[in-house]
């Protein structure tokens, strides 16, 4: 049976226009919107993860945009506790509610939410990174493989990137040895029920416009002030939040280890990267629908009105 909640999700690669056409849904529908955007929580980096502007953030209510520190200790399952107690408030108001960002763990938490794991306890968490900073990925990496090689194989063949993620893979590492048994053995073990029938719409744009966008995005960035913001960070460059695409490049060049061109540049190559990776995450998503980022607004939201009306 569908749910009578309708929360309506946006995403796509970096720079595509999800903030757009969230803001044209939300004043369409007169509700609210959900960022879920993973580095614009942290209200000390604005201009390096393209925060919506005044003007954007006056158009439409939005929530979970510049509300943390970078200080502060926030996880994924933080948000997605946080994000749904929020719905549940905005659902009393309006069933239609918007949801954007192009961070697809934390989409994931708030449609379908994880997997339940025991606490572990802080001394194993503490040893592991202890390891980790003597012996670098590679303890990680081999300690997965021997703990639970099936999940190690499973992730080799499907994300292999997840592999190079230090705080995956120390989580990954401590659940086995704080529990004594495989990652993966906690897995899929319930479903996590939602009050609201999800309706997903996917922006999209060949690669070589999506390209020249993120290049102008940063082009842009680097006018507004993205060198200053990054400098005044500097001294808490270690910071995880900080272990970002825009502000690490920089963090280079204040060390003089390159130039503040090829810095730049590398915040364009490696926001190319991070957008290639979103796009393959977002095609395993299911049930996305796909429009080009120039359809028509118009156009997408008869499309929603169309599926919010369809039969239960």
């Amino acid at each position: 049976m569908k749910n009578l909640n309708f929360l309506i999700t946006i995403v796509g690669p970096t720079a595509i226009g999800k903030t757009a056409l969230s803001i044209a849904l939300a004043k369409h529908f007169n509700c609210e919107i959900i960022s879920c955007d993973s580095r614009q929580f942290y209200k000390e980096m604005k201009i390096g993860t393209a925060v919506p502007s005044g003007d954007e953030l006056n158009a439409a209510t939005h929530h979970f945009i510049q509300n943390k520190s970078i200080f502060e200790n926030y996880s994924v399952g933080d948000f997605e506790r946080e994000a749904l107690l929020k719905l549940d408030e905005l659902f009393q108001k309006n069933n239609i509610q918007i949801m954007v960002g192009g961070s697809g763990l934390y989409v994931d938490a708030v449609l379908r939410g994880f997997d339940d794991f025991p606490d572990i306890a802080p001394a194993i968490r503490e040893e592991i990174k202890a390891e980790f900073e003597i012996n670098g990925l590679h303890y990680l990496q081999n300690k997965l493989k021997e703990l639970d090689p099936i999940y190690f194989e499973k992730i080799s063949a499907e994300n292999p990137q997840t592999l190079q993620n230090p705080q995956r893979m120390m989580r990954f590492v401590e659940v086995c040895l704080g529990t004594e048994k495989p990652y993966s053995s906690f897995l899929n073990q319930k479903k996590n029920k939602r009050n609201f029938t999800s309706i997903i719409i996917g922006l999209e744009a060949d690669r070589e416009m999506m390209y020249e966008r993120i290049n102008r995005r940063v082009d842009l960035m680097i006018l507004e002030g993205l060198v200053e913001e990054a400098k005044n960070l500097y001294p808490n460059k270690k910071l995880n939040a900080l272990q970002t695409v825009g502000y690490r490049e920089l963090f280079d060049y204040f060390d003089e280890k390159t130039t503040l061109e090829f810095a730049v540049e590398e915040i364009k190559k490696n926001t190319r990267r991070f957008a290639k990776r979103q796009l393959t995450w977002f095609k395993r998503t299911e049930n996305v629908i796909r429009f080009d980022f120039e359809t028509d607004k118009k156009d997408i939201i008869a499309y929603i009105e169309k599926k919010i009306k369809q039969p239960i």
